[in-house]
């Protein structure tokens, strides 16, 4: 024997799997054995192994290498007589074929595919339960931030439509004015109503909005300072992230006092986290300077919302100032946006009081 031909019969007899192997890898898929049906789905894999090992066989008959022949000393076919050039069917070959692969075929080629077969099926399955769970997650998660979000607007216009009522009886036009600015804040805020995140230089037009409507109610005992690292604009926050924080010095800190105070509001970006700052100069973490620290809707909302959008790579802390008054530090992932809303020059950046 050579070389040539002991590679042709082992191809002969192994390559004439390749075309019944899709027809196998489809029925595993179609008739999987589970847990209640392994009974009926065996007896019918067993049926369709024996007829795989015979249409293997028949197919190992077509070549000329189907078996060896002593007498000849070379390889022929089960259904052609390479002396006679004609097509002769050799009953004996076909019934050695069978009983000599029959077993192998089933245990050494159905019986794997079926296996591969189940256990791709079974991967996809569970591959597309996880992604339904993880859409579901999604959904909830952002169903649960467009609740918290919902919750902090009313509650924002609760409280603006409360300072305008108090301003009504003491200047009307100052408060007309805070009419057609809370007008135009609401606007803003319907612009971006169905936005989770935006970028920081929105939020900061927005709270430089809500401070011009509060400087009309407090006049010169509100003074402001915005110190923004211009890299950070384009970054992304979540909206309606720094507006509570603000409401929350004004109400419960600068207010408080008669002869007012100063908020800051800084950005920093470092490595790969946004730093955000709001710090006021009021009464500070006092009894009497409202409820506990981060027991507050805004601040309570607020926190929650982060929780939910940054899990574990997110920190709010509030604390006491070195000189009095709370700083309430947060830190998310920095993530950028590559146009810019605002220009910064547009900010109040510094506001003195007369």
């Amino acid at each position: 024997m050579t070389f040539p031909s002991i590679l042709a019969a082992d191809f002969a007899h192994i390559l004439t799997y390749a075309p019944l192997t899709p027809f196998v890898f489809a029925l595993g898929l179609r008739f999987p054995i589970r847990r209640d049906n392994w009974v009926r789905r065996a007896s019918l894999h067993l049926l369709f192994a024996v007829a795989f090992s015979l249409a293997h066989i028949v197919l190992m008959g077509l070549t000329p290498y189907a078996a060896w022949d002593p007498k000849l000393g070379a390889y022929v076919s089960a259904f052609w007589n390479s002396q006679t050039h004609l097509v002769t069917i050799k009953w004996q070959i076909l019934r050695n074929l069978f009983l000599a692969y029959t077993v192998d075929d089933i245990t050494g080629a159905y019986i794997p595919i079926v296996l591969v077969a189940h256990a791709l099926s079974y991967y996809w399955r569970l591959r597309d339960r996880e992604l339904h769970s993880a859409k579901l997650e999604t959904q909830l998660a952002r169903a649960h931030l467009q609740a918290l979000k919902s919750n902090l607007q009313p509650h924002f216009l609760f409280n603006t439509m409360h300072s305008i009522s108090a301003l009504m009886l003491m200047d009307v036009k100052a408060a007309d004015k805070m009419m057609t600015r809370l007008s135009a804040l609401l606007r803003m805020s319907l612009e971006t109503s169905a936005a989770q995140v935006i970028r920081l230089s929105r939020e900061l037009e927005f709270v430089d909005g809500y401070l011009q409507i509060e400087k009309m109610r407090l006049r010169e005992r509100l003074r402001c300072v915005f110190d923004i690292a211009p890299d950070t604009l384009d970054a992304q926050v979540p909206s309606l992230l720094l507006q509570p924080l603000v409401e929350n010095a004004i109400r419960h800190g600068l207010a408080r006092l008669s002869s007012g105070g100063t908020i800051w509001v800084t950005s920093a970006h470092r490595g790969t986290d946004l730093y955000l700052q709001v710090s006021d100069n009021g009464v500070g973490l006092t009894e009497n300077s409202g409820p506990p620290p981060g027991t507050g809707f805004g601040l309570r909302m607020t926190r929650e919302r982060l929780r939910t959008m940054y899990g574990n790579n997110q920190s709010f802390e509030i604390e006491s100032g070195p000189e009095g008054g709370v700083n309430v530090r947060i830190s998310i992932p920095f993530r950028v946006e590559h146009e810019s809303l605002i220009d910064p020059t547009n900010l109040s950046r510094v506001e003195n009081a007369s």
